[in-house]
């Protein structure tokens, strides 16, 4: 699935600790939303940034379902969540182009992070239609966008399809260097 899709390469750089240290900590951004024993879904997790911390606040008792379209991202992610001694919370699955191929956890998922993955996505209508099947009644979505990449104006209609699949805007949390929503399945 991909309009602009982040080069691989990068993710080397998006899952460096000195991000964290530049203003994103995972564990600030990610602790109010989800507990342990839930179900996350993090769709483009990249080489792991935020996929590694998911799996701690879950717990063994919880499961995290990390997609990504791009192989090579993937594998980083394996090597890093093998190193953390994280693999056996984090069901590690390859997209294709036109589905994020998680039919089989359909309403079972608690917390989806979308962190500057839409923008990225050829529909964020479709996109979206496919986070609220997978979601519970009452999951919650944080939905983040990269101030530098998605202008407001994307943001909002990008917003404005995750209302139309079935989510209503709980509230507008702060992040910095990010536009962002926090979600709730109706």
């Amino acid at each position: 699935m991909s309009k602009r899709v982040c080069p691989w390469w990068l993710g080397y750089l998006l899952a460096s600790p000195v991000r964290r240290w530049l203003s994103q900590d995972p564990t600030k951004i990610l602790a109010p939303y989800v507990r342990p024993g839930m179900t996350v879904f993090e769709p483009g997790p990249g080489m792991g940034f935020f996929t590694l911390e998911l799996a701690r606040l879950v717990g063994l008792s919880g499961r995290v379902i990390a997609v990504d379209v791009q192989p090579k991202m993937i594998a980083g992610l394996k090597r890093r969540a093998a190193k953390a001694g994280l693999t056996d919370s984090i069901d590690v699955r390859q997209a294709t182009s036109d589905s994020l191929g998680v039919s089989d956890w359909a309403g079972k998922v608690d917390f989806t992070l979308a962190f500057a993955v839409v923008h990225e996505m050829p529909s964020a209508s479709r996109f979206f239609s496919e986070v609220a099947a997978v979601s519970k009644p009452g999951a919650t979505l944080l939905f983040a966008e990269p101030s530098g990449h998605v202008k407001p104006e994307e943001f909002e209609a990008e917003l404005q399809d995750a209302i139309k699949a079935g989510f209503v805007l709980a509230e507008r949390p702060s992040i910095p260097r990010s536009q962002a929503a926090l979600l709730r399945k109706a």
